[in-house]
């Protein structure tokens, strides 16, 4: 080493590791945060030039997501390199700083003069958290510069932060990811159990309302445009309440108003009467848990319609022992006389969206014959404290 050459590279800036450590307890922005640092590191050292690479998704390449002082004909070739690339791949694979001398391999790939004649050393520093290194940082140098063993030991502790910064941004866009799929599926369940059901009856009803009219049949016609009228514009309010708040509105006054209501609905609609059993008229649960129960209940009052077949159904909300049930029964062909998959695509999806809404409140459903014939639905769930009478 050239300790003449050493003493005169810039003294650390002073609370460096401090300011990384703030910065990352912050939450800046990954790139902002790389951009801040890199001309620190590179003054500190005495370097020509400074570049961070993170390793992508799957490993195998680096992606060059910060520099200073590079040429831009560098920049361009080295925005992408393989993972397994000279001494960078041997930073990541050794897991340690990385000297290197031998240049011709970066000046035959970059096609730049930059390699040997302003830059004869690159230093490469592992990014590394708990044991992973998630990419590397490289300082350029002169013929003769390196830095004093102090000034290698902050370059090394500065990567290990780095790497923490690095961490922190994949389990970022790892968060991300899984939050926009659920935000998804929960989207399209919301579709589902609103706008989906609504426009099905309207598919239903204007056949009828077709051969009424070429019946000249104008009370039944009249009373049949009413129904798609009605059920379109609850289709519409759903899909309002979909965009505005990603989730259909509950009735104020709580779910034994919106049972009731939803009754009478599929009374008026279906010409089944439908019994409600509320023995829970206190019941009291969050919003959203509110929103996941009436959607389980009007998916499965939706199968009842469509594919049961049934002259009478039940509607009974009991609890005890901290839990709650809500059962949903009918009269008809039972569980076992629908074909495979349920008898129907959209009656599948619909029973495993109801499963996955009780899932999230944290109870079971099950589907089975009851007793005397038809089906019984059976959601259960616990009651938080405060949630029963």
């Amino acid at each position: 080493m050239d300790e003449t050459h050493a003493s005169c590279a810039t003294p650390a800036p002073p609370g460096l590791l401090a300011a990384i450590t703030a910065d990352l307890a912050a939450g800046e922005d990954l790139r902002a945060l790389l951009d801040r640092f890199l001309g620190p590191l590179v003054r500190m050292a005495d370097a020509r030039a400074g570049a961070v690479r993170m390793l992508s998704a799957d490993g195998e390449r680096f992606e060059l997501v910060s520099t200073l002082g590079l040429p831009a004909a560098v920049r361009d070739s080295e925005h992408l390199v393989d993972r397994h690339c000279g001494f960078c791949g041997q930073g990541v694979d050794e897991v340690r700083v990385v000297w290197a001398e031998e240049l011709r391999g970066c000046a035959a790939r970059t096609g730049a003069d930059f390699f040997g004649q302003d830059c004869h050393r690159v230093l490469t520093v592992p990014l590394q958290h708990g044991g992973r290194v998630l990419g590397i940082y490289n300082l350029f140098f002169g013929e003769r510069a390196e830095p004093s063993p102090a000034v290698l030991a902050l370059l090394r502790s500065v990567g290990e932060l780095l790497g923490l910064a690095l961490e922190k941004h994949r389990l970022q866009a790892e968060n991300l990811r899984a939050t926009v799929a659920q935000e998804r599926q929960a989207m399209a369940a919301e579709v589902h159990d609103g706008v989906a059901q609504n426009l099905t009856f309207i598919k239903m009803r204007l056949p009828l309302l077709r051969d009424a009219i070429q019946a000249g049949n104008q009370e039944s016609a009249l009373a049949f445009l009413e129904e798609v009228r009605e059920t379109l514009g609850e289709a519409h309010a759903s899909l309002r309440e979909i965009i505005t708040h990603f989730r259909t509105g509950i009735d104020p006054r709580g779910l034994g108003a919106a049972f009731e209501a939803l009754a009478a609905r599929f009374t008026l609609r279906t010409g089944i009467p439908l019994r409600v059993d509320n023995r829970l008229p206190a019941l009291a649960l969050a919003e959203t848990a509110q929103a996941e129960l009436y959607h389980i209940v009007q998916e499965a009052l939706a199968n009842v319609e469509h594919h049961a077949g049934a002259r009478h159904g039940w509607l009974t909300l009991e609890g005890g022992l901290g839990r709650a049930e809500i059962r949903i029964e009918d009269d008809g062909v039972g569980p076992a006389a629908a074909p495979a998959g349920g008898g129907h695509a959209t009656s599948h999806y619909g029973l495993e969206i109801m499963r996955e809404r009780a899932q999230r409140l944290g109870g079971v459903l099950s589907v089975a014959a009851r007793p005397g014939g038809g089906t019984a639905v059976r959601c259960l769930l616990p009651l938080p404290a405060g949630g029963s009478p």
